[in-house]
């Protein structure tokens, strides 16, 4: 029977392969779980998750741009026109000209669209505060760590760059 504890100290720096497979499954699960509520949530829209993650960085950057987004999202142009159009035309987002180059779309959420977006986050932030305060401190330290070392390093800008709560 194979050990499935989770390695402490300095077994963490040398894992075996079953072990990171046993955290990509973790992440896998993690994400089914915390992308759950949401979901249940938008059943009752025409949106998904593409529309979820739009709503969600135009609330922490209010005003950036469609290329910005794109960037962030990692999705095709025709992709988010998509999903930003139904956005726009559903009330939840405007897309205001910018004022210094009149070429670019910036973007805000409506009231509409904070409403749907707290409700949205809400269920959210519940899961990861219980989380946080069940693992403790040091392991929040430690899982912020590990993310931005999994994540792109282009991407970590961003994640710098938004509003801090």
């Amino acid at each position: 029977m194979q050990d499935r504890r989770p390695p402490t100290g300095e077994s963490l720096l040398f894992l075996t392969d079953d072990q990171l497979l046993q955290g990509i499954e973790l992440m896998f699960f993690a994400y089914r779980g915390f992308t759950s509520d949401p979901d249940k949530i938008l059943q009752n829209y025409t949106y998904g998750r593409a529309h979820h993650r739009a709503i969600h960085f135009v609330h922490r950057q209010p005003g950036t741009t469609v290329n910005n987004l794109l960037d962030i999202l990692g999705v095709t142009k025709q992709s988010l026109n998509r999903v930003l159009r139904q956005l726009v035309n559903d009330g939840l987002i405007e897309s205001r000209v910018g004022e210094r180059d009149r070429r670019e779309r910036h973007l805000y959420l409506t009231p509409e669209g904070v409403a749907l977006e707290s409700k949205l986050s809400e269920t959210q932030r519940k899961r990861m505060r219980a989380a946080y305060k069940a693992a403790g401190p040091d392991a929040v330290q430690g899982f912020r760590q590990v993310m931005e070392h999994i994540m792109d390093p282009a991407m970590r800008r961003h994640v710098n760059t938004v509003k801090r709560d």
